[in-house]
């Protein structure tokens, strides 16, 4: 977004011209997003408790493991945004495999958020079987493979 905007000003500012390097908007976005997760982290994080959306714990597991119960789960939500609204912030629009990748983290954090989603609502460790983890995972990479095997370039 920065970049459609800023960088047409080029011409009237010169130092404006580091908006087209992607190690520039590569570093500031990793910066953004360890702002975000700075920022609304904890208030994130205190939402979740008081949403009572806790960590389930296994009950044959290791006794030092029982101390996490009830810690917030679904974390993964926040980081995911956090990161998703950086490269919204920085990105090439213009980039068809910027996309992409936008797209895989969403899909991604799909399957993450599904197996929180299923740990919380039925108050247990499984969430979704490590099968259906896998094949998600397997379909989406499948599908990005196929993607930058046909259309990328050599």
């Amino acid at each position: 977004m920065f970049l459609e905007f800023i960088y047409p000003l080029v011409r009237f500012f010169t130092p404006l011209n580091v908006f087209q390097y992607l190690s520039f908007r590569g570093a500031y976005a990793a910066l953004t997003t360890l702002l975000l997760c700075y920022l609304f982290g904890p208030r994130t994080i205190e939402a979740l408790r008081r949403l009572k959306v806790g960590q389930s714990i296994r009950e044959d597991g290791p006794a030092t493991h029982l101390s996490k119960s009830g810690t917030p789960t679904m974390g993964g939500i926040f980081i995911i945004l956090s990161v998703f609204i950086a490269m919204i912030l920085w990105m090439d629009f213009s980039n068809w495999k910027v996309w992409l990748c936008l797209g895989s983290l969403a899909a991604f954090g799909l399957i993450g958020f599904l197996d929180d989603y299923l740990k919380v609502t039925k108050h247990n460790s499984d969430g979704l079987p490590a099968r259906g983890k896998l094949a998600g995972q397997f379909i989406i990479a499948l599908a990005v493979v196929l993607l930058l095997y046909f259309f990328g370039e050599p």
